[in-house]
């Protein structure tokens, strides 16, 4: 080979580790990382102190805030400028997110309004008000107790991904509190008594278990008119958490034209046969069941031995329907599978 073609075929070479240290270089930039740890072994001991740290309007830039394992007791609110955030716990049962706000207790201010005492919608434990957002091997838990209304997860941005966490609380656990936003909920456990999944947000929950503490009901969707999807539970389980537990329906109306959907799931003997709740006295919405869409397709275990007696205005749907309630179909433009993909690199 001449000397000439030599020194090309080396300057190419250079030219190609060049461009492939470059390609390297951003992909390490293409996600920030930053840790939490309680012992103050990271680069803050507080969840919302990272939080706070991350730059407004990253666009696609990710960024990745690591919990270290502890009890987290903060109110936490991830921020409407932020977008593409993961809360990554080092394992949902022993890392957690703890708080104990509630609808009436005193607040120690009063806010902009006068308001002295909180409402059910600032009573959560964690508040997601960025888009696309994933939350990984976390607990969070409202640990107020039976009081009445108190949320743990609230949830009013687009795109939210919890994958193997566990939500905890009693009534109210789980708000999805905006319209047309969309959530998934893959392998997670949440807990609670009266209506703790409720509000008018689009959600998926899949492989999860849901977990009624008392007899009561475990959701109240409240899907706008118009709404093509309220919840849809693929393959999850109904337990009931304590042997008192006999008497849960699977959700009553919060508004005119609540919808959720039941595919393949499996229900302990404690969902009482008739299955769902039309919601009787509310005033200013009666007669609910004339416009709600509640229901199941192949529901098994014992309480769904005799789905007969659901109550006449539920749908048992054929097996041709199962197409309608996937994932994708759902969640639209929204490529769950490889934001969770993205997640697990």
């Amino acid at each position: 080979m001449k000397k000439h073609d030599l020194l090309i075929k080396r300057n190419f070479l250079r030219l190609l580790m060049g461009l492939l240290l470059v390609c390297l270089q951003q992909g390490v930039k293409a996600m920030d990382l930053i840790t939490v740890d309680l012992q103050g072994k990271g680069d803050f001991t507080s969840i919302q102190e990272a939080i706070n740290s991350v730059r407004a309007f990253r666009g696609e830039h990710t960024v990745r805030i690591w919990i270290k394992k502890g009890i987290y007791r903060e109110k936490v609110v991830i921020p409407s400028y932020l977008e593409n955030v993961q809360l990554v716990g080092e394992s949902a049962a022993e890392t957690k997110i703890v708080y104990n706000d509630y609808a009436g207790k005193e607040k120690q201010y009063a806010d902009e309004t006068g308001q002295t005492k909180l409402g059910t919608f600032t009573s959560y434990t964690l508040l997601v008000r960025a888009n696309h957002v994933v939350i990984k091997n976390l607990t969070i838990e409202n640990d107020a107790g039976p009081v009445g209304q108190a949320v743990a997860l609230h949830i009013e941005g687009d795109r939210i991904a919890l994958v193997d966490c566990i939500l905890l609380g009693y009534q109210d656990t789980l708000y999805l509190g905006r319209e047309g936003s969309r959530s998934v909920f893959l392998n997670c456990k949440i807990n609670g008594t009266t209506d703790f999944i409720f509000g008018p947000g689009c959600s998926f929950f899949s492989k999860c278990k849901l977990i009624s503490l008392r007899n009561s009901y475990v959701t109240a969707a409240s899907t706008p008119k118009g709404q093509t999807y309220g919840y849809v539970f693929e393959q999850c389980d109904f337990i009931a958490g304590d042997t008192g537990v006999n008497k849960v329906f699977l959700g009553r109306p919060w508004r005119p034209y609540a919808k959720t959907v039941l595919v393949d799931c499996n229900l302990g003997k404690h969902i009482v046969p008739e299955g769902w709740n039309e919601w009787k006295g509310d005033k200013l919405f009666p007669e609910k069941e004339k416009t709600v869409y509640y229901a199941e397709l192949k529901s098994k275990g014992e309480g769904a031995y005799d789905l007969s007696k659901r109550v006449a205005w539920s749908h048992q749907l054929p097996s041709s329907s199962r197409k309608d309630y996937k994932i994708s179909l759902i969640m639209g433009n929204w490529d769950v599978k490889k934001m969770v993909d993205d997640m697990n690199k």
